[in-house]
């Protein structure tokens, strides 16, 4: 055989794995070789997060171009900045959902994961209802509180009145995902973002612009474009759930409310979302520190910085995601051992990627920026900011994994103590000693982030190897 037809066969391979992990099988991710567990799992995982992050930037591209774009944008921004809150509750209890589907399925109790899963939706509804309600009633006041001017204030009222109302779609949208991870069937949790992001993609500029009969919305228009289609993908979630022929499938004796399936759920889900929350505030915090430090031209390169950055490691959360169903599926099938060589695998394929990533952007950060920015002095920030953050990347791509190890086995605790001593009692006050008692600026903020990375990796990794979480009982 010739090299060349070797190669021919690789690639061939290489694709046809590819469409298996976007078209999804329902596998024994307890028994299958380990590295076709990870990537069937990580592929779709990937693809659905840059899904989800499209959600945004297809918004703010047409209300870009609105005859009153800035007040637009700025609406956009700052409700999203409010939305947080709702991530933040969104992320923490399918985290929840995710670890006990995940257990149950490795159990193969498949009605124990069944009736886990809808009762991790009755929580999420009633909590996500009261912040619905109050959002969509105190729409011009969160803008307000967030600094909006009076214009747009007037203009954005109905967009954000909206955004808050369906907070109980994007809570469901995240949830059904965190459960068909749990179950393994991380390609459904893909397609229902694909659908809800085509129909946003079509939506948008007829909501906006009008079309034939149906009448230009403005900005308020995308919030309806971003409800339908969130909207139309949860229905497809809803019905897969209820007549697919998945490993989860929701029946009427599944409905029963059970009180000590409530309190597994919260007990995992109320430090999950503490997780987000505290990692979330402490970049707030910085962003802070780097425009006091440096103004608005270091503020504009580090957040141009930061852009960069979230989009190239999508693919290590995808990875690291991958980490949650294997460990808890393991742990479900009594195979703890099993679950530590995957978590180890995947922090190896994440490290791996990671050190590409460190080179490239050590390498090539100018071309880079240059995409997003012509403002020198916001490339030179910006290029600083990212050759010194990506120093960390292989300990952050290491600990991403190890997070994900601690909430797949239902140990939420230990990631988020980690992360608060890590971010609040570490990496701010070593950010504000370089850029302020130093004099650094910003670059003592930026130099703080891959410092205090590397710290809560190395600490998340001996809390690991100690094995605690093996004995979670969920």
């Amino acid at each position: 055989m010739s090299q060349s037809t070797s190669y021919y066969k690789r690639f061939n391979g290489l694709i046809t794995f590819i469409r298996q992990a976007i078209k999804g099988e329902d596998l024994d991710y307890t028994a299958i070789p380990m590295r076709k567990a990870i990537f069937m799992l990580a592929i779709p995982m990937v693809l659905e997060m840059i899904m989800e992050s499209v959600f945004a930037i297809v918004d703010l591209y047409f209300v870009g171009h609105l005859p009153y774009s800035s007040q637009a944008i700025q609406t956009v921004g700052l409700t999203e900045s409010v939305l947080t809150i709702v991530y933040s509750l969104a992320i923490g209890i399918s985290m929840a959902a995710t670890a006990l589907v995940a257990r149950r399925v490795g159990e193969k109790n498949n009605d124990g994961a069944a009736t886990a899963a809808i009762h991790t939706v009755y929580i999420a509804l009633v909590v996500v209802i009261i912040l619905s309600i109050a959002g969509s009633y105190y729409a011009a006041d969160i803008l307000r509180i967030m600094g909006a001017e009076k214009a747009t204030v007037e203009i954005g009222t109905p967009y954000t009145r909206i955004m808050m109302a369906s907070s109980s779609i994007i809570m469901l949208l995240f949830l059904i995902n965190g459960i068909f991870r749990g179950a393994g069937d991380a390609s459904m949790a893909m397609k229902s973002l694909w659908l809800a992001n085509i129909c946003n993609i079509i939506l948008c500029p007829i909501l906006i612009r009008g079309l034939g009969p149906i009448p230009a919305m403005g900005l308020t228009g995308a919030a309806w474009a971003t409800t339908i289609g969130r909207g139309l993908g949860v229905i497809y979630q809803v019905y897969h759930l209820i007549k697919g022929a998945g490993v989860i499938k929701i029946l009427k004796k599944h409905l029963r409310l059970e009180w000590n399936i409530i309190k597994s759920v919260f007990k995992i889900a109320y430090p999950a979302t503490l997780q987000f929350v505290i990692m979330s505030c402490s970049w707030i915090f910085l962003a802070k520190l780097v425009a006091d430090s440096g103004k608005d031209i270091a503020s504009a390169g580090y957040q141009t910085a930061l852009r960069i950055v979230m989009f190239f490691i999508l693919p290590a959360w995808g990875l690291s995601n991958a980490a949650t169903t294997l460990v808890g599926q393991n742990l479900g099938a009594k195979q703890p051992e099993r679950a530590e060589r995957a978590v180890i695998k995947t922090a190896q394929y994440n490290a791996t990627f990671m050190a590409i990533v460190t080179l490239f952007f050590l390498i090539f950060p100018n071309p880079i920026v240059s995409l997003f920015t012509n403002n020198e002095q916001v490339k030179q920030y910006a290029v600083e900011a990212m050759r010194i953050i990506s120093c960390g990347y292989i300990f952050y791509g290491i600990g991403m994994v190890m997070a994900n190890a601690f909430n797949g086995a239902g140990d939420t605790w230990t990631p988020t103590w980690i992360n608060l001593a890590g971010f609040w009692f570490f990496q701010i006050p070593l950010a504000y000693f370089l850029s302020t008692t130093l004099q650094l600026g910003p670059t003592g903020v930026f130099i703080a982030i891959p410092v205090a990375e590397t710290a809560i990796t190395i600490t998340a990794f001996i809390l690991f190897k100690k094995g605690r979480w093996k004995k979670m009982m969920i």
